[in-house]
């Protein structure tokens, strides 16, 4: 059982919080299903505010999984109508947080297993190659695909993110498929 609460949101960089307890960062674009990916991994569907509008999560969102576990809510990237000021502020705060957290152990980079990885997903994984940030990689909306295209796209991402199939975590939060894969996952980084 996963007891999951909801602690704190920041909006500034001077603000993030350290709970002296091993955190694990959940980044990616706007519209790939943070919050869904967090409500399903937690059980809890109320617990991160999901929307149909991407780009919603201009905060860095903390939730506390068993007094054992911090989970941080990264804002989407790559949202088109945010103007300038306001990506330059999500910039600052997500680079911040992966530049400052003292107690950030992983980053779990989410893509859509639909699309080819966007520049930007390119960005955030060499992001957190230059800082030595260990991170794993999980394909999301895995519902949406036949297995025999999820298998295709597998390999179209790894080939992508030059990274091996096995790095990749194919997960639907409609379909309650992959939580095993991604919680082996926070295992293998709570217990590094």
């Amino acid at each position: 059982m996963i007891n999951a609460k909801f602690v704190t949101s920041v909006a500034d960089p001077k603000q993030i919080k350290d709970y002296g307890i091993k955190e694990i960062a959940v980044a990616g674009r706007s519209n790939v299903g943070k919050s869904s990916f967090i409500n399903f991994l937690c059980d809890n569907k109320n617990l991160a505010k999901t929307s149909s509008t991407p780009g919603r999560t201009r905060l860095i969102n903390y939730f506390n999984i068993n007094n054992e576990l911090v989970l941080v809510d990264l804002p989407g990237y790559g949202y088109a109508k945010v103007g300038g000021e306001d990506k330059d502020n999500w910039d600052n705060l997500i680079g911040g947080y992966l530049q400052n957290s003292k107690n950030l152990i992983a980053v779990a980079i989410l893509v859509d297993v639909r699309h080819e990885p966007s520049a930007l997903d390119l960005q955030m994984i060499a992001f957190v190659h230059h800082f030595n940030i260990p991170f794993f990689i999980v394909a999301t909306k895995a519902d949406k695909l036949s297995k025999a295209q999820i298998q295709k796209q597998k390999q179209v991402l790894a080939t992508g993110l030059k990274l091996g199939v096995e790095n990749i975590v194919v997960t639907s939060s409609l379909k309650k498929m992959g939580k095993d894969e991604v919680l082996r996952q926070f295992d293998k980084f709570l217990n590094n």
